[in-house]
């Protein structure tokens, strides 16, 4: 399988994830000193003093949530270009998976299986899917944490459908008979999905020691394919010819 990162973006991202961590800690410290400054000056605080002390916080909380944002994006481990791939070794030699190059799909792969946009969650924690929800097992303490962390898993689905249309639109330009899937991908091995309903697209796993998960999607993809007899979708072959593929890199690489 042929790789294509965005590697300069990620190193650049990973940078201003850093500097933000110390900005926020900064700002944190210098908060401190600011808010109780009339209590080392042992005098009232002045009019720019009180302005400060006012902006203080809320500048702390934006940086604190930005912060921690571009943390669980750009630095958290797993990283999720190394966790697709390693789920998808053994796919073909054909197949090319590309990494933030087409926001909001932060990854489309092509394989012969098809053209697929992926959504991936970083989220190490339990989950329920009921009623078109993920619902957290955590008690109410965690719960309570995982909202000041920002960490809650949000609208997966929601994501998944506008990148999948938006890649949609990009294929569309090079190929017009080419549906693009969406599918949604848990990075972390820790992270468990009990289903109660059936999801409305693709939940799986990137750990091919766990269930559902990347690999076997796409070997369960290949085998409906060869049961059908469509040889134009044949292992062997791919959703878009080399022109194509030329032609989309071209366009948005």
């Amino acid at each position: 399988m042929r790789i294509i990162t965005n590697k300069k973006l990620a190193r650049r991202n990973r940078k201003i994830t850093n500097y933000l961590f110390f900005g926020t800690f900064g700002a944190l410290i210098l908060g401190f000193f600011v808010i109780n400054a009339s209590l080392f000056t042992n005098s009232a605080p002045e009019t720019l003093t009180l302005i400060a002390q006012s902006a203080i916080l809320p500048i702390a909380f934006v940086l604190t949530v930005i912060s921690v944002r571009m943390t669980n994006l750009w630095a958290r481990v797993p990283r999720p270009e190394n966790a697709i791939a390693d789920g998808l070794k053994g796919l073909s030699n054909k197949s090319i998976l590309y990494n933030y190059y087409h926001f909001p799909a932060r990854h489309v792969l092509i394989c012969p299986q098809g053209v697929f946009a992926i959504v991936t969650r970083w989220h190490d924690q339990s989950f329920t899917f009921r009623d078109g929800k993920f619902r957290s097992q955590r008690h109410i303490v965690s719960k309570l944490l995982s909202a000041i962390r920002f960490d809650g898993v949000g609208k997966p689905f929601q994501d998944a459908a506008y990148a999948r249309d938006h890649i949609q639109r990009e294929i569309d330009e090079v190929a017009d008979d080419v549906s693009v899937q969406a599918l949604v991908v848990f990075i972390d091995p820790s992270a468990i999905v009990e289903f109660e309903d059936e999801p409305e697209l693709p939940v799986l796993y990137a750990d091919p020691k766990k269930s559902p998960n990347l690999k076997d999607f796409m070997r369960d993809a290949k085998r409906k394919m060869a049961d059908t007899g469509d040889a134009a979708r044949n292992a062997s072959l791919m959703p878009l010819t080399d022109a194509q593929i030329e032609e989309f890199e071209e366009a948005t690489v």
